[in-house]
């Protein structure tokens, strides 16, 4: 099973999220990810050049959101409702989370599996803040695109973002929130 890792990565694609709710748009991890990246990188340099606060470096939170979702390639997307409906499921699903990982982390060649077992294991505590609030910016901004194109099916979830996005009091997120969230809701000419 060595050196598959890349092959599963690259179905990243076929993994769709917001399973239980009416997508105007479907949405994959490997999008998700992506744009998790650049919020993650975005965050922590808002961190360090424009608040001057110390934290981890933006390229480490970059990678490790591109990962942030890897196990859901063997699990699949559980719906948060699900995922966090009591702490006993929420314990529970961390460890197959945790199993997944170690199962892709065995499919790479053995003197690679250093380098991407916090990626994947998530456990790099100085970046998961960082990559966790990017996370949670990036479902905030599903609800908002989906909102737009008048899908009120994403209204609750909205809110409900929005709060643990306030409940999480990063300095950088609710610089991100004050400065730049208004613009995705914006259309492409009201943007230029």
């Amino acid at each position: 099973m060595a050196n598959e890792f890349y092959a599963l990565m690259g179905r990243m694609r076929y993994i769709t999220r917001w399973g239980l709710m009416r997508n105007t748009f479907s949405e994959n991890i490997q999008e998700h990810s992506h744009q998790v990246a650049v919020l993650a990188h975005a965050l922590a340099l808002i961190r360090r050049d424009i608040l001057g606060l110390e934290g981890p470096d933006p390229n480490q939170c970059a990678v490790a959101a591109l990962y942030h979702d890897a196990s859901e390639i063997l699990t699949g997307d559980l719906p948060t409702p699900i995922k966090y409906y009591n702490p006993e499921i929420k314990s529970a699903y961390k460890q197959v989370e945790r199993i997944s990982g170690e199962k892709l982390l065995s499919m790479l060649p053995p003197q690679l599996r250093s380098s991407y077992e916090h990626l994947v294991l998530e456990d790099d505590e100085t970046v998961n803040p960082i990559v966790k609030a990017a996370d949670k910016l990036s479902a905030y901004i599903k609800c908002v695109e989906e909102q737009k194109a008048g899908n009120c099916e994403f209204d609750s979830a909205a809110k409900q973002t929005m709060e643990a996005m306030v409940q999480m009091n990063l300095p950088e997120l609710n610089w991100f929130i004050a400065e730049c969230l208004d613009a995705f809701s914006r259309n492409l000419d009201e943007l230029e």
